[in-house]
Formats: structure tokens, C-alpha cells, sequence
């Protein structure tokens, strides 16, 4: 899927670097949408999210092969779609404006559906899938509950107590594209809840989601 788009041209190196940011981090299609050129921190590895569910904030890491096309977007396409005064949204639209977000998701389920994966969706099935990989991978479920900014699973509370330092070596044992070479998967390590989680992000694509055109994604 990530392939599909074509990195030669700046349209496809802008949609390149979405998509390996919708697969690097699990977000919201809302939150990917609305990220600004700030919230993001290339050399850390990590992005805030300001605009999460419920107003909710978090910051959560981004693998390096994602931060690497989102450099290259903003080094050589970024510049040539603003459109002053530059309110400093990350990706731009051909017109220099922030996307709208049915048209956003219309553009990764094409690409999903290009991709030959036979699955309904887009950011949202990327979103499950990131939620599968980690927890595949061996990860807590506190950990992806943070990631994914889910309050459904548990309190509020366990995602003050989890430090991004830690979250950050969580991240890069269990998620395949936080690193440009992949490594072998580490042992399972979670504590239960998988079920609830996965359960939760269904009931999230039930309640409508992008599957529903005139919904926002919860």
C-alpha cells in the first residue's frame, strides 16, 4: 500500500509521506489532517498530537523511515504548495490548504484499494492494523492505548503515568517501521486487554468512522 504512491512526482511524495505517517503512528485521520509543521520533532522521533478525541493531547514517537519522507515532503514539496500567509498546516493540499477530511480519506482507501490488500477502508484500517502490529510484536496494551489515544480501553490516568522514553523503546521493539531496517519480532510481552483494545477500535468503524461519509472519524 505504502508503494502505491509514486515518490517521483510531489503529489505522490506528499501522499508517500501521509501514508507512512498514518502507518508509522496509528492516528486519527482528524489527526493527521490537522498536525502542524511544529507539532512535529524529526530529530526526537516524536509528534504531538494537539488535537486529539475529546481535546485530548499526547505525544507519541514516529518511526525513522517515516520521518525521513516527511523531511523530504517538507524539503523539496512543501514549499511550493503554500500559499501565504502560511498557517504552518503539515500536509497541504494541490490548492495549499489543509485537506478536507472526506477527501482525505477517498484518497488512502484508493490507495489501499490499489494496493491489492482486499479490505475495506483506509486510515482506519491502518490505524487496526498498527494496533495488530504492536501488540503481534509484544507490546503492553497501555503502551497502544496511548499510541492510538483510545480512553475507551482504561482511565485517563494510565496515560499520565506512561513516560514517553518509555514508550519510545516500546515502540521501536514492537512496530515494524519504526526502524529503516526490520528486526525480528520480540517475544510477547503483553499483559492482556488485546481482545478489548481490537474490540474497541471495531466498535470505533461500527459507530461510523470514515466508513461513513458524512461521520467524523471517533
Amino acid at each position: 500500500m505504502l508503494r502505491q504512491a509514486d515518490p517521483s512526482t510531489p503529489a505522490g511524495l506528499r501522499d508517500r509521506a501521509v501514508l507512512e505517517l498514518l502507518y508509522a503512528t496509528g492516528m486519527r485521520r482528524m489527526e493527521v489532517v490537522g498536525i502542524g509543521v511544529f507539532d512535529l520533532d524529526l530529530e526526537q522521533g516524536l509528534v504531538r498530537v494537539r488535537h486529539g478525541k475529546g481535546n485530548r493531547q499526547r505525544v507519541i514517537p514516529v518511526g525513522e523511515r517515516a520521518c525521513r519522507w516527511v523531511e523530504r515532503y517538507l524539503a523539496e514539496v512543501r514549499p511550493s504548495l503554500v500559499v501565504e500567509p502560511d498557517d504552518g498546516t503539515l500536509f497541504l493540499s494541490d490548492g495549499g490548504q489543509a485537506f478536507h477530511l472526506q477527501y482525505f480519506s477517498g484518497k488512502v482507501r484508493r490507495y489501499v484499494q490499489a494496493s491489492g490488500v482486499h479490505k475495506p477502508g483506509g486510515c482506519h484500517l491502518i490505524r487496526h492494523t498498527v494496533a495488530t502490529l504492536m501488540l503481534d510484536g509484544g507490546a503492553d496494551i497501555r503502551f497502544v492505548q496511548h499510541m492510538l489515544g483510545h480512553a475507551e480501553i482504561s482511565t485517563t490516568q494510565i496515560y499520565t503515568q506512561v513516560a514517553v522514553k518509555s514508550l519510545q523503546e516500546v515502540y521501536r521493539r514492537s512496530h515494524p517501521a519504526a526502524r529503516l531496517e526490520r528486526r525480528a519480532a520480540a517475544p510477547a510481552a503483553g499483559e492482556g486487554g488485546a481482545e478489548e483494545l481490537l474490540a474497541a477500535l471495531a466498535e470505533e468503524e461500527d459507530a461510523g468512522g470514515e466508513l461513513g461519509e458524512d461521520e467524523e472519524e471517533p
